[in-house]
């Protein structure tokens, strides 16, 4: 079953090899785990019975150092030797050179400070001293960073560690030396951390020499202490005067055998103490523990050798891509992306994202949040005062006073307002076409991506596309503003018109004659025209003149009402303009006022043209007071403007958030969709493009290779666990 140990010896040659570590596969073996000057480097030299560790003050052990160890049969000819991984084809005699060797790749990797490095050293050892073992040295646990070492050093001696005792095929041989606490023992309090049960951790103690006297780890090595399933195992190490003096390893061996024979409290346990027997222990547990794990190897390999093949098969077969198969490979290269895209504007693609919204969901997104609370967010007649109103309807009278609310005014208001729907509908175009980029940017597989050219030219030949398919979409999204503009619609259905609006505004309780209004460009205010006194306040003006035939006329209409039918006593908008009375009344009782206010006597109105003569020769200079005075009507007028611009604006805008999605969708979105595929066919299927358009990435061939290499080596590992069990 020793040939187990040499397979796991092989995988992780080959991982090695390859470039990269076999934590996808979890091999068993064996890792050693200390605090500095633990003597765990000396326990690994008794098992191997060679000096060839490098040694010194601080930290010597700077990179993890993956430990082979071969028995060679007894009657073998050659001499103990071994071999690096990174020095191929070489082999090591002289175990001082060895010694040198990782000093002097620790140094070209890690640096010639303190640092440590991750990366492994693979060093084979051939003896026929040895059982068969892989053990793995890591840096000696520390505290403090002494000399250039960098101020983290414990912190990374620490996750190198962890990372590989956390594993669940690693056994832990965790060191503590004798002549100090258990209890404060870094190694176990580690190897605890990642298996709290002991179920795989083997404790060795060191040391046992130098204990004080009368003082034993009797309790210690049976577990009364400290309970282990694997148990303690004491060892005693050369000495560092041992090691200066050159002592040989049998003469250490036999003198740690006489220690335990004749000592006191460990000579009833001496049989399971000792360098020799930590090996033999060791080697037992690996091979169990290999046995005991083949099974889940098996089905690992099993599952890898899925994996691998499907992503070998992703970078595709180099012999498809011939001079006979360009062609079918750069139609199955368009075809698929082309699907892709598609799928991706229809949400059926088989990589949807769940972190954020993406493809068609997005521009649905764009449709119905982001343009609609644009929007909604566009208040109307906001940048319209009630002074910009008046004067549009006063210049759409001329010289003349309207009967109505002039129609003029409100379409030359209504105009603008209906223009600031255009920039939040140009910018939805401008965002779908920008989704529509990201799509086409974020397609293709890992088969395409073996052709960075052909890719890039795909990418290129959809936004041109999409480029091309921007101008008249906004053109046209520019029109359905022109055309809102171009014909105000008041015979809308849900247009409510003068009198409708009329009725909102009473029901709002808007209408208010007699109120106080603000002069505008100043902070006073003033009382409105409540009584026909307060009225005639400028002798002579058109006010004046205007209000006492409003009350001549409001007399006559209430003289003429007595003993005709009943009218409402609340004034409609219609009685407000026209009087209680028929429309020719109307007009009789105004005529007949305004011959009371400006006639008098002809002396008197020939005396008030002479008087007025001097003054029209003069420039007309306006009096702002004059100016800024306004009527009950003109309060009116106003209101109903504004509210006539609301509500034609609110039907405007349910139109354009209707109308603005449909065309993107038909002229940008539907119709780069359906016609992605031959455009791409069109620019691209040609024979004099196929050799360009085919040429490999260089990174994705050596990942070709990397995969195919990792296949074979699934297989045969496969195979020789399948022979084995």
């Amino acid at each position: 079953m020793d040939n187990v140990i040499d397979l796991v010896n092989k995988i992780q040659n080959v991982f090695s090899t390859i470039g990269i570590a076999s934590d996808s596969l979890d091999l068993p073996q064996i890792v050693t785990v200390g605090s500095q000057s633990s003597g765990k480097s000396s326990v690994l030299e008794t098992i191997v019975q060679r000096d060839f560790l490098p040694r010194g003050s601080g930290i010597v052990t700077r990179r993890p150092l993956v430990l082979q160890l071969v028995s060679l049969q007894s009657e073998s000819s050659d001499a103990d030797y071994a071999e690096f991984l990174h020095v191929p084809n070489k082999r090591f005699y002289e175990f001082d050179q060895v010694r040198e060797e990782i000093e002097k790749d620790t140094a070209r990797i890690a640096g010639s400070n303190k640092g440590i490095s991750r990366q492994p050293i693979h060093l084979r050892i051939y003896s026929t001293k040895v059982l068969n073992l892989t053990l793995v040295d890591l840096p000696g646990l520390t505290k403090i960073p002494i000399g250039d070492q960098p101020p983290d050093i414990e912190k990374q001696i620490r996750s190198l560690v962890l990372d590989y005792i956390s594993k669940p095929n690693s056994i832990i041989l965790a060191v503590s030396p004798a002549n100090a606490d258990i209890a404060n023992s870094d190694s176990l309090k580690i190897a605890r951390k990642v298996d709290p049960s002991g179920k795989r951790t083997i404790g060795v103690v060191t040391k046992l020499d130098l204990m004080d006297a009368g003082t034993n780890a009797l309790d210690v090595l049976t577990g009364r202490v400290f309970p282990l399933k694997l148990g303690f195992v004491g060892v005693v190490n050369r000495s560092q005067q041992d090691i200066l003096i050159n002592k040989p390893m049998e003469v250490a061996i036999k003198a740690e055998e006489e220690f335990f024979a004749k000592h006191p409290a460990y000579k009833g346990i001496a049989s399971r103490c000792g360098s020799q027997y930590l090996s033999k222990q060791l080697n037992t547990i690996l091979l169990g523990h290999i046995r005991e794990r083949l099974p889940d190897l098996k089905s690992r390999l099993s599952s890898l050798i899925g994996q691998t093949q499907h992503e070998l098969s992703q970078y595709g077969d180099p012999a498809f891509i011939g001079n006979a198969h360009k062609g079918s490979m750069v139609l199955k290269m368009i075809t698929t992306y082309a699907t892709q895209y598609m799928a991706s504007i229809d949400g059926t693609s088989a990589d949807i994202s769940t972190k954020e919204l993406s493809g068609g969901a997005r521009i649905y997104f764009i449709f119905n949040n982001i343009f609609g609370h644009a929007l909604d967010a566009i208040v109307p007649c906001a940048n319209i005062t009630n002074d910009d109103i008046r004067t549009a309807i006063r210049n759409s009278m001329g010289p003349r006073c309207s009967l109505f609310v002039p129609e003029l005014a409100f379409d030359l208001l209504v105009r603008p307002q209906i223009r600031l729907l255009e920039a939040p509908s140009k910018r939805c175009v401008e965002m779908a076409f920008q989704e529509l980029s990201k799509i086409c940017h974020t397609c293709g597989t890992r088969e395409l991506s073996r052709f960075p050219r052909l890719h890039s030219k795909l990418v290129e030949v959809v936004s041109a596309l999409l480029h091309e398919r921007l101008g008249p979409t906004t053109s046209y999204v520019e029109s359905l503003i022109d055309i809102e503009c171009a014909y105000i619609n008041t015979n809308h259905p849900d247009f409510p018109g003068a009198t409708g609006a009329m009725q909102q505004l009473e029901q709002h309780g808007k209408i208010v004659t007699g109120r106080t209004r603000k002069i505008h460009g100043s902070g006073e205010h003033r009382k409105g025209m409540q009584s026909g006194a307060n009225d005639t306040s400028i002798p002579g003006s058109a006010t004046s003149i205007y209000v006492a035939a409003a009350k001549s006329a409001s007399a006559n209409t209430n003289t003429n009402a007595i003993g005709t039918s009943s009218s409402p006593s609340k004034d409609s908008f219609l009685n407000y303009f026209f009087g209680s009375g028929g429309i020719g009344s109307g007009k009789t009782n105004i005529t007949t006022a305004q011959s009371t206010a400006l006639s008098g006597t002809p002396k008197m109105a020939e005396s008030k043209n002479l008087d007025l003569e001097p003054q029209l020769m003069q420039p007309m200079a306006l009096d702002e007071n004059l100016v800024t005075q306004w009527t009950d009507r003109e309060d009116m007028e106003v209101e109903l403007i504004r509210s006539l611009i609301i509500s034609y604006f609110n039907i405007v805008r349910k139109t354009v958030q209707d109308l603005v999605p449909k065309a993107i969708m038909h002229l940008l979105v539907n119709f780069t969709r359906e016609s992605v595929q031959n455009r791409l066919v069109s620019e691209l299927y040609r024979e004099d493009l196929f050799g360009d358009l085919l040429q490999e990435d260089e990174a994705v061939t050596s990942e070709r290779l990397r995969c195919k290499t990792m296949l074979d080596m699934y297989r045969k590992a496969f195979s020789i666990i399948s022979e084995t069990l």
